[in-house]
Order: structure tokens, then sequence, then C-alpha cells
């Protein structure tokens, strides 16, 4: 065998042979940890340039490459690898990509087992895993499923497969499940699951889940890493276009926007809502022409269909859902700003009048929040306003709120951790809105009825999109000021930081508002209507949605002794779900 045919392929050979070391001068070298028939095809390589794959070969002639750095070679094996993933042999390929060090196939091989996470779990090399890789698995945001008690059961089933070895480190694994995120029926019945009760790190887990339960209004301060939802159980965000009538989904897990159908046709400054799955698109404006008219758009049969329209033709209105019913909330109805509200009955789908606001508002946002209608800011016809009000559905009565320090019309808002968020929007005469754009955020308490401002855009944007998508708010397009923007910021609320995600396909003025996992939208400014693009956002949870309804009826939770909490969970709620 030529040294010099060998050095031109391999680094390891050159190194040995061109160096001064004791191998360079022997006739033979003993080569120690290769699988011999690997080895002859390599060298066989080296001499033709022909290079036979096979599955039953493939894994020793990948390691005996890598040994020898054969970098042709490893690529060649490895893209074979990749094309032989299967939900079968994926944790095998990855696990043998990570210890020979092949990051493009470990890569590949992860994201594979992420994305078929529900059929990898069905076979028996998921069983088979030590309790590392176990535990790499349950730690990852990346796992595609549709909720975390999918991961929970997939967990319970691993550790079921040898029971008696495994039950050991249960507590240890159960860290990694967000059991706060799991419904509040499951947790009462693993309170009396032997498995768990013994264990006191198990029990002191169900524990901190329970309290999450129990105090919703202490939510805020409860949480940590197992209160944040993996990103494939928060939805999808969704971008209903006009101009080209296109519709975009945003997949936070792969940070992808994909277009996945079409308006049937154009719409400026309409409404947008989410129930029952589906996206209601209401009023808004064709040219001149302002519309009364509502549509529902199913996201999964992709067809659209006409419902009862409302009483008052609106543009520029406020959207929300706030306990079944849907709001429309003022707008402009070609003639006049409105301060008029109807209300939308899902059951009886017909719309009736609610109170009306104490001042018309149109580009408004609009938000749901602690069972009540926020309408925020907007404008009055001659200025933006500072104003914001509250609805209360008991009552039928709207009231005063603390205004915010900026005025702001078409202003994007949204809700997370029990605070009203006000983001971008502009504050200038009817004649010229573009003059003062804003970045500025600010964030309402309800509690103590007072405004925060928060960290700034990274840019101005009028007319912006806000929704929660996870544990983060995302701020999606708008208008710059000299651009309809196609970027996209999220805000960390703990670091109080935002930070660009992956834009969207198209430049585009957006509005949003959120209910549960569901975004809809505040709106764009009248003056937007010359925008190529103005879009609503929503979000869709494909998993049944828990919602609990907690009423402590044995004493009110300030703190408790642990058996205590325990013996009293039960006891202590009544809890109401829907799906």
């Amino acid at each position: 065998i030529s040294k010099l045919v060998l050095s031109a392929v391999s680094d390891y050979f050159a190194a040995m042979f061109t160096n001064d070391v004791r191998e360079a001068k022997q006739e033979e070298i003993k080569m120690e940890g290769v699988d011999p028939e690997a080895l002859r095809a390599l060298v066989h390589f080296a001499y033709t340039g022909v290079l036979e794959l096979k599955e039953e070969t493939i894994e020793s002639l990948l390691a005996a490459a890598c040994l020898l750095q054969l970098s042709q070679v490893i690529q060649v094996c490895c893209n074979f690898l990749m094309k032989q993933l299967h939900p079968s042999n994926c944790l095998g390929i990855r696990s043998f990509a990570d210890a020979q060090g092949c990051m493009d196939l470990l890569n590949v091989a992860h994201n594979y087992t992420m994305e078929h996470f529900l059929e990898v779990i069905q076979n028996q090399e998921f069983l088979l895993l030590p309790t590392t890789e176990i535990i790499k698995l349950l730690a990852s945001d990346d796992i595609n499923v549709p909720d975390e008690e999918t991961i929970f059961q997939a967990l319970m089933m691993w550790v079921r497969y040898d029971v008696q070895h495994r039950q050991k480190d249960l507590g240890v694994l159960l860290a990694y499940i967000r059991l706060p995120l799991l419904p509040p029926q499951l947790l009462a019945d693993l309170e009396n699951n032997k498995m768990f009760s013994e264990d006191l790190e198990c029990q002191k887990l169900l524990m901190e889940a329970m309290k999450y339960h129990l105090l919703p209004e202490r939510r805020p301060m409860l949480q940590s890493p197992r209160t944040k939802p993996r990103k494939s159980t928060v939805g999808s965000l969704y971008a209903v276009g006009q101009g080209s009538t296109t519709i975009e989904k945003y997949d936070l897990r792969t940070n992808r926007w994909i277009q996945v159908g079409s308006m049937n046709g154009r719409r400026l400054q309409f409404g947008v809502a989410v129930i029952d799955n589906k996206l209601y698109v209401v009023g808004g404006r064709d040219g001149l022409k302002t519309s009364n008219m509502v549509e529902c758009y199913n996201p999964i049969t992709k067809v659209w269909s006409t419902m009862p329209p409302m009483s008052t033709h609106r543009h520029g209105l406020g959207i929300a859902v706030l306990e079944g019913p849907m709001y429309a909330v003022g707008g402009h109805d070609g003639w006049s700003y409105l301060n008029t509200v109807e209300r939308w009955d899902p059951q009886a789908r017909q719309w009736n009048y609610v109170a009306s606001m104490s001042t018309p508002r149109s580009t408004v946002g609009v938000t749901a929040l602690n069972g009540k209608l926020f309408a925020v800011g907007g404008r009055d016809g001659s200025s933006c306003l500072r104003s914001m009000e509250c609805f209360d559905p008991h009552t039928n009565k709207w009231s005063m709120c603390a205004p915010m320090s900026k005025r702001r019309g078409g202003v994007g808002v949204a809700t997370y951790n029990s605070f009203l968020y006000a983001v971008g929007g502009h504050d200038a005469p009817a004649s010229n809105h573009c003059s003062r754009l804003s970045d500025s955020v600010e964030r309402y308490d309800p509690k103590t009825d007072t405004w925060t401002t928060v960290s700034s855009l990274s840019v101005p944007r009028d007319a912006v999109g806000v929704c929660l998508l996870g544990d983060r708010l995302y701020a999606v397009g708008g208008y710059d000021g000299q651009t309809y923007l196609n970027s996209v910021e999220s805000y960390d609320a703990q670091n109080n930081e935002w930070t660009e995600v992956s834009p969207s396909s198209n430049q585009a003025a957006f509005k949003v508002v959120l209910q549960h996992f569901w975004l809809r939208g505040p709106h764009c400014p009248q003056q937007c209507s010359n925008a190529p693009w103005i879009f609503q956002l929503f979000v869709i949870n494909w998993r049944r949605i828990y919602h609990s309804i907690i009423e402590i009826t044995l004493l009110k939770f300030g703190f408790l002794i642990y058996p205590d909490f325990l013996r009293y969970w039960k006891a202590c709620i009544k809890i109401r779900n829907w799906f």
C-alpha cells in the first residue's frame, strides 16, 4: 500500500507519514480499534475512488472514516444515514453521530426525532434509552407534541418498561416535565398514585403544580422553567392578508412562515377573532365602501362561510372574545367615528347592541383581561387618544381607567401574566399621521390601575400586530413612517427586552388581540388605507385547551404546611372544564 495514496485522501495518514513519528519509517502499521472490513473498504476507496455503502456496514465505515479523517467519506456516509432516518432508528443514529462528532448528522437526526416524536416513542429504541438520553429529550423545547400530557405519558411508558430499575430516577425525570401545564384532574390522580406519593421529590413537584392551578392570581410570581409551554403546544400564528389575499402561518418551533391559504377578496381595516378554532373576519372596507359583513374561515378545511352581518357597518373596529361572545367595538361607518358596541352570540348566531363607550374610537386596540373588555387609545376624529375604558359584561357598563402616558392611534395590544401591553402606534392629527410614530411600549396593571413604561421596540411601528405566543409577546409588521414592515420582534417580559425573529414573507401593517391561546387584533389607522398589505393575526391551538374555574371552598390559601396542601387538594377546589 502506498503511503502517498493514503496521505492524499486521509489527514490522519498525512500527519503520520509526513511528520517525524515512528510509524513514518515502519513498513507495517498496526491499526487498533478499526473494523478490518471497513479499513479494507477505505483503502479500496483511496485507490479507486469507489465506495460501497450498505446499511449493515455503514456505521463501522463511518467510525473508521472519522478516525482516519477521510472528510469525503464522512460526508458521503452522513448523507447516506440522513436518508435512512426513520422513527425506529433516529435515536440510534442521533447517539452514534454524537459519539463520532458528526455535527451535521447529529443536528439532522435530532431535528427528525423532535419532529416525529409521537412515532419515535412507539418504537423499541425509545424504551431502551438510558436515563441520560431521556433527560436530553425531556429538556427540549422543540419536541413536536400537541400538549405536555403527551410527554408525561411517554415518560411513564419508559419508566414502566423497567420499573424496578427506573422508578428510583422518577423524581429527577419528573423535574423535566412541565407539571403546572398538565390538566388539574391528572395532577389530582397522581397524588394518590403510590409511585409518586412515596417519592418526596415527586410530591414537591406535584405541590408546585397544584399551587399553579389553585392560585391563578399568583401565577406571575410562580413562573419557572416548568411553567413555560413547549413551542409546539402554544399554537401557530396566522397572518390573514389583503392585497394578494394570502394567509400565512408562523410556526414557533421551526421559526418559519409558510403560506397556507387565501381570502375571498380584498378587505381593509377589518377585525378578527377566533371562536371554536375558526377565524371570524368582521367588517372593514373595500375602497370607500364600509362593510358590516362577517366571514368565518376554517383553517383545517380552508373553507370560508358567510355569517350574519353586524347591525352597523364598521371599519377600523376593535374585536375581542370575552367569555364566549365576540364584541365589535367602535370604528368608523364611513361618515362618523363610532362609540357603539355590538356583541355576537355564537349560540344564537345573532348580533345585539350593548352599552356604548364614553368616547368614539376608531383604530382602537381591544382585548380581554380578567373578565372585562378593554378599549385602548384610538382616534376620535380630531386627535389620537390616551384614554382607556373597560366594559363589564355583567353590569353592561363602561368605566374609565387610568390613561396611558402617550396618545396612541393604531396601537397594538395584548395581555400577558395579568398585564395589558400597549405597543407602538401614532400620535398625530388626521392630516399627517406619520409625523409622530412610536416605538414605546407601556404596561397596564389592573390591580393598581397604573401604567409603566417598559423596553421600547427596535423601530417605530404604527398599526403593529401584537400577540402572545408561548411566553413571549410578538410585534409583527407595522409602518415605520417610510415603509411597511415584514420584520418581527418578540418581547421577553422577564428580561424586559425585545429580540428579532424570522420575518414574514410580506411587508405589512398588522392588528391582533389575544384571548387564551388565540390571537386576533387591533387595527391599522384609517390613513393606512394605501398600504399594499394589511394583515390580521390569530393563534390556533390544535389541542384541547383546558380552562379551569377554581373556587376555594374551605379556606383562602396564604401558605399551607406541605401535608395539608395535599390532603385538601381535592376538597378545596371545584373545577369545571371546557374543551
